[in-house]
């Protein structure tokens, strides 16, 4: 299985030292050493960082890491190989236009007979089955929205279906985001942490590494930032539920579908 990062932010921020974390589980600390990448959305585009080398000696995680690019958006994601070789076209994130905005996806599971027919406005360029469901979602999105972007609520309402569709044929753990909203889906593990005023120091899981972030914000700042498992220690994460879904937006939880709300469906 993959792991996957993600975060939202008000401002744009850096994600440094959660990558340095998470990066370590790239065959350091864990066996996702099939490659690598990572996505930072910007006003007008996004840039996207791949590497199918492992992320914990990896010159250009290095790089990344040191950069300190600063973003309101950003996705990242290891991969432990289970469908494709290991190569740069199978990496995640994936990237794709829909209704004149850029689009990246990153997917933690396997999918079984995952077969559906696509008409070839989004294709796979790669092997994985997480691309060929990445594609799917697109597809499915502009068939629902032939015109422009729906309202958030509309667009979170049919992503969570089709995920939930999806999800039938095995693990879907999923990240998704224009830049503006950043969707997850949790199939078995995914969890988020609200950082806001009052900072505090907190320290990783997978390094001997700490920060005071309180040194690096603002009392308005917001981050949210989601993993498939916790990253730090002394932190409030909060573990998603089977097939719970949230929408985040500027570092705030914009709409959620939880156990409560599937009981009552």
């Amino acid at each position: 299985m993959c792991q996957l990062l993600g975060m939202s932010c008000k401002k744009p921020t850096s994600i440094g030292f959660s990558f340095e974390g998470f990066r370590a589980r790239g065959g350091l600390t864990d066996e996702h050493k099939d490659g690598w990448g990572i996505a930072f959305f910007n006003e007008n585009s996004v840039d996207v960082f791949l590497d199918h080398e492992p992320a914990a000696n990896s010159q250009k995680a290095e790089q990344v890491y040191h950069s300190d690019i600063k973003s309101k958006t950003i996705i990242a994601h290891i991969r432990k190989a289970t469908v494709g070789e290991v190569k740069l076209s199978n990496c995640h994130p994936f990237q794709r236009n829909l209704w004149n905005s850029e689009w990246v996806f990153c997917h933690n599971g396997d999918l079984k007979d995952f077969n559906p027919a696509l008409t070839g406005k989004f294709s796979p360029q790669g092997e994985t089955d997480s691309e060929l469901a990445f594609c799917y979602l697109l597809q499915q999105l502009e068939h629902e929205f032939p015109v422009s972007a729906p309202t958030a609520a509309d667009f979170f309402a049919v992503l969570d279906k089709l995920s939930r569709e999806i999800a039938r044929y095995g693990t879907f753990n999923i990240i998704l985001s224009n830049g503006e909203w950043l969707y997850t889906y949790c199939s078995t593990s995914l969890a988020y942490v609200e950082r806001k005023y009052p900072f505090t120091t907190v320290t990783l899981i997978d390094k001997d590494l700490s920060l005071d972030l309180s040194q690096h914000t603002t009392s308005d700042d917001k981050v949210i930032l989601i993993a498939t498992k916790p990253l730090t220690l002394n932190e409030n994460w909060k573990v998603y539920g089977e097939h719970e879904s949230r929408l985040f937006k500027e570092g705030e939880l914009l709409l959620e579908r939880n156990q409560l709300a599937l009981f009552q469906d």
